[in-house]
């Protein structure tokens, strides 16, 4: 059991929309072949919260991992066992108290102590306060914006105390970043990094990111110019594909909507700098893994 390592792909909401996932399940038996296993959601995600509230924080006896293991995994073994679920750091009402995600070092604390002894390994992917609060606003259920806000400084909101936190109550456990913004560049890179497989592994679906945002005709194009010139590094990729996506982005799919009252430009633009502020904070922290485009 401890040569395994649960990987924890913890969000953040808003961000992913379970892309990740449905793109490592779709390719679980390629991965199943390297030893990485993806469960589908409905057998872990009741289950670890359940266990977690049951535990009250204490550390689950072998008795218990085992069990648990049992009915997430089919398989004997496994090298890296990967659990997505945008509710790891907190349900959608309790992200924004004062700051952002206050319970989340204690709650992925508690489902760590589920498993004490596997290894374990954070994703997450962080996004500009001016488009994540928005769209955090529209998942809330009969609350009116003052409610949602209730108070909170949101200038002085920062990702770097939820990723300082949950490294402290947490500490020695591997914590890749990156930036939602720029997932339609790196995705390759994510998936990579989030399901460990091997190098030239073909992964299907892993244009469907790329493809919700480009026309069709740029993908085509794209794809047979990658195909009669195979980039040689990650950086020449990106930069072909941030060339296809300048001439074929949608554009209604790339630009925000951002109406919450009493928001201004000077908002906008605030909340924009501080979060350049803040994921440059970030990519410096020690024990943190910045993927960046």
């Amino acid at each position: 059991m401890s040569s395994m390592r649960i990987v924890y792909h913890l969000g953040a909401h808003c961000t992913d929309e379970e892309r990740l996932l449905r793109c490592l399940l779709r390719n679980r038996d390629v991965l199943g072949q390297q030893g990485i296993v993806v469960p589908g959601p409905a057998r872990y995600r009741a289950l670890l919260r359940d266990t977690a509230i049951t535990l009250k924080g204490q550390a689950a006896s072998r008795d218990t991992q085992a069990l648990v293991l049992e009915q997430i995994m089919e398989e004997d073994r496994a090298d890296r066992l990967i659990l997505s679920w945008d509710n790891f750091l907190s349900f959608p009402q309790w992200v924004l108290k004062d700051r952002l995600y206050p319970a989340a070092a204690e709650r992925v604390r508690a489902f760590r102590q589920i498993f004490p002894e596997i290894e374990a390994e954070f994703h997450l992917a962080l996004r500009n306060p001016a488009t994540f609060l928005p769209d955090l606003f529209a998942k809330q259920r009969n609350r009116s914006y003052a409610q949602f806000i209730d108070g909170t400084d949101l200038l002085a909101l920062r990702w770097s105390d939820v990723i300082e936190d949950v490294l402290e109550q947490n500490p020695g456990v591997p914590f890749t970043v990156w930036c939602d913004e720029d997932t339609p560049l790196i995705w390759p890179e994510v998936l990579q990094a989030v399901s460990g497989h091997a190098e030239g592994t073909t992964l299907l679906g892993a244009d469907e990111l790329l493809a919700s945002i480009m026309s069709p005709e740029g993908m085509a194009r794209m794809n047979s110019y990658l195909d009669g010139h195979p980039p040689q590094t990650v950086l020449q990729r990106r930069r072909i594909v941030s060339a296809f996506l300048d001439k074929f982005a949608l554009g209604d799919r790339v630009e925000m909507e951002l109406a919450m009252p009493g928001w201004t430009e000077a908002t906008v633009e605030t909340l924009s700098a501080n979060y350049q502020a803040d994921v440059a904070a970030i990519r410096a922290m020690p024990g943190v893994s910045f993927i960046s485009a």
